[in-house]
Parts: structure tokens; sequence; C-alpha cells
């Protein structure tokens, strides 16, 4: 994975929490204790925004096309 070098600013006591996870040995370093949450978080929203355009779906409807298209070869179970 490609990595980038940025700067951030953090309240102190978030700070002194990372570092604590880091002595503790919960992370080999504040950069990547840090990448984990971000990668968490995005991971999270993606997920996040799945099940709100999952919601837009009418089951109904998405059944009809489908056996549109594969013409009853098999039956579907319900839902």
């Amino acid at each position: 994975m490609s990595t980038a070098k940025i700067a951030i600013t953090l309240e102190k006591e978030t700070l002194r929490e990372v570092d604590h996870w880091v002595k503790q040995g919960r992370f080999p370093s504040r950069s990547r204790a840090i990448q984990m949450a971000l990668a968490e978080m995005t991971a999270r929203h993606k997920h996040k925004r799945l099940l709100q355009e999952l919601a837009k779906l009418d089951p109904k409807e998405e059944q009809d096309l489908a056996e549109e298209f594969f013409a009853g070869e098999i039956p579907w179970p319900e839902y």
C-alpha cells in the first residue's frame, strides 16, 4: 500500500491515549494506530452507505426482475 506523510492536530488527551496504546503494544506506532482508526471509520461509512442504498430497493420488484431474467428456471427463496 502506498502511503503519504501528513501532519494532523489532535487534542492532548487523544494523543495521550494513542501513546498509551502504543506503549501497551496494541499498535506499533502512532501512525499505525491512526491509520487503523481511519480505515475502520472508512469501512463503517461504506457499509452504512451500502445499507442505505439497499433500503431503497423493493424486494418484490427485485424478485420480479430476477424471475423475468431467469424465466423461472429455479424458484427463489422467501425473504
